[in-house]
């Protein structure tokens, strides 16, 4: 056992349901589309739609939800997170056995869990550098995407063996179980968070605490506000949240028809399309292995241009699959992807985390995946719309090129012209925004 994990008893269980959680989500990637197309006949489109419903809560209701983040406790907004997904995904079988379920009733689900998500992904990010100190908290990031990649390749595989041998529907049990075993971890964290006036007095200097701005009518539009100013004014957080939108836009819309395009275009069978993703997703604990080991090396700037554009270039491969040895293509193009997509994530989460000031993190993680986030629903829906009119496989390809191609904004950020990213807010931020956010 590592150091971190060894001494540090909260955070074990921190990473312990986050990975068991990560690991039922990946299942129901895969459970989801496959009840979809093979119980439920769904077109194309209807599996685009249900990639997008996972994701349309991001843009409803993500920056209300950093605010509300940056005023509540984060550990009880996870755990009625996870208690809710929990519930959602153990009705999808009594759904299907009373003869109730349909493509509706699973968007429906789909959307309130991705609600879920949303509250449980933000209060996470802004949990963490509170329960680490600053100098784990960049192995934390490490070990929590690579065990999230691992999750993933265990849950895509354990999703299609479940459909094969014991039905898609089934896999929704394996999901629910779960997030009851993340609600548990969860509770069980001994780490008390400081009050939230604690927390807002303890940010950047000059600045009040939250009952002088719960006393002054601060409303929840202008500290809305506050964190998009922040992002969008930075010159950093600006150049990775449009990067990271545009990249999403291609990657989702890829990942929401791979499905279709492995079961229905190449001919794969439902156990082996879980086999080929997560021999793919392998590429995701390498790259959380040699993220922050290659930032260290060549700094955190060159190895970000390195893994999200160097790397991801190899998706083009993916559009190529075909039956026998040319299966081996969508596993090394999804393996490349993955791995450069994971390292840079790693390397970017350790970023924002120190360069944000306390009091705006939640803010400034519901900006950034505001924009970040917002696309996907675009791209899941461009993919199935693109499916079902010139054919599954072009589709592919236009997807598969829109990943590296996102990466071009960082070749015109400052982020290529640096060796390593700011480790200060005030090295990024225009001196006036500063003070207006301050």
């Amino acid at each position: 056992m590592s150091g971190l994990l060894r001494r540090h008893r909260d955070f074990r269980l921190l990473w312990f349901g986050e990975t068991t959680g990560r690991f039922g989500a990946s299942v129901t990637g895969v459970s989801m589309p496959l009840i979809a197309v093979s119980t439920l006949d769904a077109s194309t489109f209807q599996v685009g739609l249900l990639s997008a419903a996972a994701w349309l809560p991001w843009l409803l209701i993500g920056l209300p939800v950093g605010v509300w983040v940056d005023r509540m406790a984060r550990r009880p907004i996870m755990l009625g997170a996870a208690a809710t997904s929990f519930a959602l995904f153990l009705s999808v079988p009594p759904a299907h056995w009373a003869g109730i379920l349909s493509v509706g009733l699973l968007l429906a689900i789909t959307l309130a869990t991705g609600a879920s998500a949303v509250f449980f992904q933000t209060a996470y990010t802004a949990y963490l550098p509170s329960l680490l100190e600053p100098a784990d908290q960049s192995e934390g990031n490490s070990k929590l995407h690579g065990s999230a990649s691992a999750a993933q390749i265990a849950g895509v595989g354990a999703g299609g063996l479940i459909a094969q041998f014991v039905g898609a529907v089934n896999g929704m049990f394996v999901n629910a179980g779960t997030f009851l075993t993340s609600f548990a971890c969860l509770s069980s964290i001994r780490h008390r968070e400081p009050p939230p006036e604690t927390a807002r007095a303890g940010g950047a200097g000059g600045v009040t605490d939250r009952a002088a701005d719960a006393r002054a009518g601060r409303s929840v539009v202008r500290e809305i506000g506050e964190g998009l100013r922040l992002v969008a004014h930075d010159r950093w957080l600006r150049t990775f949240a449009l990067f990271g939108g545009a990249s999403n836009l291609g990657l989702v819309g890829l990942q929401s028809i791979q499905v279709v395009f492995l079961v229905r275009t190449v001919g794969v069978s439902p156990g082996a399309v879980g086999g080929l993703i997560a021999i793919g997703s392998i590429g995701g604990v390498a790259g959380a292995f040699v993220g922050r080991r290659v930032a260290a090396r060549i700094g955190t700037a060159r190895a970000t241009i390195a893994f999200e554009l160097g790397l991801p270039v190899l998706v083009l491969l993916v559009p190529l699959t075909g039956e026998g040895v040319r299966l081996v293509l969508f596993a090394v193009g999804n393996f490349a992807m993955v791995a450069g997509v994971v390292a840079g994530n790693v390397i970017k989460a350790g970023f924002q985390q120190r360069y944000c000031p306390p009091r705006l993190l939640g803010r400034m993680t519901a900006s950034m995946q505001f924009i970040n986030y917002g696309t996907i629903p675009l791209g899941a829906v461009l993919a199935g719309t693109l499916g079902s009119t010139i054919g599954v496989r072009p589709t592919v390809w236009v997807m598969a090129a829109a990943i590296p191609s996102a990466a071009l904004i960082l070749l015109f950020s400052p982020v290529a012209r640096h060796r390593d990213l700011p480790t200060t807010r005030e090295a990024g931020v225009d001196t006036r925004v500063a003070e207006q956010v301050a």
